[in-house]
């Protein structure tokens, strides 16, 4: 879906926000959940169930359907499908899995979760959202049950609740990593002034202090066209005085990208000029691919052979293409039943999960971090001729022995 931007009639951000939803990406579905207070972010003491890896594992999928929106239906059934699958290739481990529509909404989630536990869930799967996943957690923890939700939240991250989420602190690694080794070490912030905007703000500046490169300034815009018009010049004449490298934007919202850039290039400041950067993909929709201001734009991605090797399983299979979250719960389960096949007790411990050589996903190696977060190996792409060009594959493995 794109919008042109123009600057009369209504307000083309308003607009795009209410005809698309909360489904638009993964960012927006997650991200911008309130968190709920907060959740424990310390690594903090072992939680989880033993188990007997020879006997079924009891899982309990936790997915927003029923709330009646077609949207968020069509992305419930990914979820399920894909959770489904997973456990279908379980070969050599028994998934016992169980699935609990929470309508979208916190407190049916929590008793959704709540009547696993009652019906001996060893772990859950879900929820999706940030203010969810926290308060199932919460319910969760007096049981000592894992949760290994779909939130890209960071925020919410610790104590019992795992965000399996690809987070805006390993897109961030990756790209100002990738710039590092190419020169590109004086890095300036560009985010929008909501909430998904300021925690990808903070991972941009924390992945900039991480790899070694230079916070050469920053730049915050309300979620409109006059928030964007006022911070341009800005951003321009930073750019243009030759202590930039790079200009890494958050650009959670749709629309922002597209206007943003090209108000940007009006100016004479493209990727030519000072790298562009951006914690969403770029190829998505394919109608951006067409736009000159974002050619040569550096994004991350995952492993695409992987990916589209799921995609096209899934359409095989169920006769549409997945949703793009739905990787998400092939690759919770994939994980409980790779350590159940190994014999391993601790399966749904947290030293289970956390082992440090990770997990071969559908969309490449990733591994849960003792912050109880995502890393996921991502490639680094650009567009070139309106093409998507991968510039630095995604990495095969972690170190060690994988799964």
């Amino acid at each position: 879906m794109f919008a042109i931007i123009t600057s009369r009639g209504p307000n083309p951000f308003r607009r795009l926000a209410l005809r698309a939803g909360a489904v638009l990406s993964a960012f927006v579905i997650a991200a911008c959940e309130p968190t709920g207070g907060g959740n424990v972010t310390s690594v903090g003491p072992e939680a989880g169930q033993m188990i007997d890896p020879g006997q079924p594992v009891k899982v309990a999928l936790l997915v927003p359907g029923g709330t009646g929106n077609p949207n968020i239906e069509t992305l419930a059934r990914s979820l399920k499908n894909a959770a489904r699958m997973a456990a279908s290739d379980a070969q050599g481990a028994s998934i016992d899995l169980a699935i609990y529509d929470t309508g979208g909404n916190t407190q049916q989630a929590v008793a959704r979760a709540n009547a696993a536990a009652d019906a001996g869930a060893q772990i859950i799967v879900g929820p999706l959202y940030a203010e969810a996943a926290n308060a199932v957690g919460a319910a969760m923890m007096p049981r000592n049950i894992n949760v290994l939700s779909f939130s890209n939240n960071t925020e919410v991250a610790g104590g019992n609740v795992f965000v399996m989420g690809t987070n805006f602190a390993n897109i961030a690694d990756r790209l100002v990593g990738y710039g590092v080794r190419q020169g590109k070490r004086n890095v300036y912030v560009v985010a929008e002034d909501d909430v998904a905007g300021q925690i990808g703000g903070r991972a941009i500046e924390a992945a900039i202090a991480r790899k070694g490169a230079r916070l050469a300034g920053r730049s915050n815009h309300p979620v409109s066209i006059t928030g964007i018009d006022s911070v341009a010049p800005q951003i321009t004449a930073a750019a243009k005085s030759g202590q930039v490298d790079a200009i890494f934007m958050t650009a959670n919202h749709q629309a922002v990208l597209p206007y943003l850039t090209e108000k940007l290039a009006a100016a004479g400041v493209t990727s030519q000029v000072t790298q562009f950067m951006g914690l969403t993909r770029w190829d998505e929709p394919r109608s951006r691919m067409t736009l000159q201001q974002l050619q040569n734009g550096w994004f991350a991605i995952p492993d695409q052979r992987l990916a589209q090797q799921f995609n096209a399983r899934y359409q095989a299979a169920y006769g549409e293409a997945p949703h793009a979250l739905a990787p998400l719960a092939y690759d919770s389960i994939a994980a409980i039943a790779s350590q159940v096949r190994a014999g391993k007790r601790n399966a749904l411990t947290t030293s289970g999960l956390t082992q440090r050589s990770g997990f071969a996903g559908v969309g490449g190696v990733f591994r849960l971090r003792p912050d109880r977060t995502a890393e996921r190996g991502l490639a680094v792409a650009t567009i070139r001729n309106n093409q998507m060009v991968v510039l630095d594959p995604a990495p095969r493995g972690f170190g060690g022995f994988g799964f």
